[in-house]
């Protein structure tokens, strides 16, 4: 599965923004847990968000629940994440991730659980 992120940018804060994520599996994509993680400078990679392969379970990290939102199209093989009420500190590079998962409602919340990534989208949000 290949990975290719869109969207970041510069953005003021509260302001809003929306990644997505195309992935080039025809046929698998749908057999793929699909995450969003972040890294600051300096800092390690974390969870953001992530779906469930028939969207039938979604997670969000504290620091952005209530404020972004996790999304798939297994037609269109993408995955977007709509961020609002955006804050300085959610300046990071986004990355996208899938993990094969057979069971439809399990979503897994550790970037090591993940076997293909994106090359990353960065968002800076100006205080």
């Amino acid at each position: 599965v290949q990975l290719q992120a869109s969207g970041g940018g510069l953005v003021q804060a509260g302001g809003s923004l929306r990644l997505s994520c195309a992935a080039s599996s025809r046929n698998t994509f749908n057999q793929h847990v699909m995450g969003w993680f972040r890294q600051a400078p300096g800092k390690e990679r974390e969870f953001v968000a992530a779906i469930s392969r028939g969207s039938y379970n979604t997670r969000y990290a504290d620091a952005v629940k209530g404020r972004f939102t996790i999304t798939r199209n297994n037609v269109k093989n993408t995955v977007t994440l709509d961020m609002n009420s955006l804050l300085s500190e959610d300046t990071a590079v986004y990355y996208c991730a899938a993990k094969y998962e057979r069971r439809f409602d399990i979503v897994q919340l550790s970037p090591n659980d993940y076997q293909f990534w994106g090359q990353g989208t960065l968002v800076t949000v100006s205080s």
